[in-house]
């Protein structure tokens, strides 16, 4: 998903979903221009359900679940579902407009239809309303919670999801509450110059960021443990490929914890990492880390040759978009 406002994963989080009971699902999915021959489900409980494609291009599997919420993704991207006892699912999508065409049929799927839906009205509000000033978005805000409380109500669902839910928008409230204040903190620091930061690198000694003055940096906070950030890794290899001998230098820089620095060394090695690979020295509260408002990871920093800040929440290496930057700023 592109969004970080994803309810169904507050609520995925929170409550997890009863391990005792479970139900046999029967779920197909068929999905043009899809990236990977495998869909994975993911739920609480370590609960995975790994689904191939068959001769046929469909992904098929009839497995025991118990009623929750889900996730499922092909490698590249995800979304949410909620399966209940006895669901026969029928998934159709575009993995090209991954979340604009997600739909299901069949039986029990109304629940994981919302999920998608929502899951679109929540990056619209993301698009829409954090370029508003505070009293404004705060208004947007208490508008959007009171919509959702609505549109739960008058559907025809599961009473479990319907709790699970509601209980989800106040988290969702506070979360982007919290957002709202970060992105105000990162756009306010655009044009200006970039903190600085000393770090370990891996190759020996220190590195700092005017060590690299004269040059674009491309800027990758990270972390070992972090599954989005790990998902990056291929999409920030070709990016380094394609550019490589332009002027740019591509750094990762771990906020693993300290007691994880052999951990991160091994990873580092293990991976093949290429760029610049530093390691900060406060984990979450180094200086560097903090002074961008930094409150989720992966997040990505751009920053100009003169060491001024370009973009302070850049786009990802596996958008479009960072590609037709870089192509603009490099030509």
């Amino acid at each position: 998903m592109k969004n970080f406002f994803l309810v169904a994963f507050v609520v995925f989080s929170a409550i997890g979903f009863n391990a005792q009971t479970k139900n046999q699902i029967k779920f197909t999915a068929k999905i043009a221009n899809r990236n990977s021959d495998t869909l994975v489900i993911r739920g609480a409980n370590n609960f995975t359900q790994v689904i191939p494609i068959n001769k046929k291009e469909i992904f098929a599997a009839t497995f025991e679940a118990p009623k929750g919420f889900y996730m499922f993704t092909d490698g590249k991207e995800s979304s949410n579902l909620y399966l209940k006892p006895n669901s026969e699912v029928n998934l159709t999508m575009d993995a090209k407009q991954f979340d604009e065409t997600i739909v299901y049929k069949g039986k029990g799927v109304d629940e994981s239809n919302f999920l998608a839906q929502h899951a679109l009205k929540d990056e619209k509000f993301q698009n829409e309303a954090f370029s508003k000033e505070t009293a404004e978005f705060a208004a947007l805000l208490e508008a959007k919670k009171k919509s959702d409380i609505e549109s739960v109500d008058k559907g025809n669902y599961d009473p479990e999801f319907k709790t699970a839910l509601k209980n989800s928008f106040e988290q969702f409230n506070q979360y982007a509450a919290q957002s709202y204040e970060s992105v105000s903190k990162a756009n306010k620091l655009k044009g200006k110059p970039s903190p600085g930061f000393d770090y370990e690198n891996f190759k020996g000694g220190k590195t700092k960021l005017s060590d690299l003055k004269g040059k674009y940096v491309y800027i990758d906070l990270w972390a070992t443990w972090c599954g989005p950030c790990r998902t990056e890794i291929p999409f920030l290899q070709k990016i380094e490929e394609k550019y490589h001998g332009k002027n740019i230098e591509f750094v990762s820089v771990s906020i693993d914890k300290e007691k994880d620095h052999e951990k991160w060394k091994k990873f580092v090695a293990d991976k093949n990492l290429g760029g610049v690979q530093l390691f900060a020295d406060k984990d979450w509260e180094s200086a560097f880390v903090t002074s961008y408002g930094v409150t989720g990871i992966p997040r990505f920093i751009l920053i100009d040759p003169n060491g001024n800040i370009l973009e302070s929440d850049a786009s990802r290496p596996s958008s479009p978009e960072l590609q037709t930057q870089l192509d603009t700023l490099l030509k």
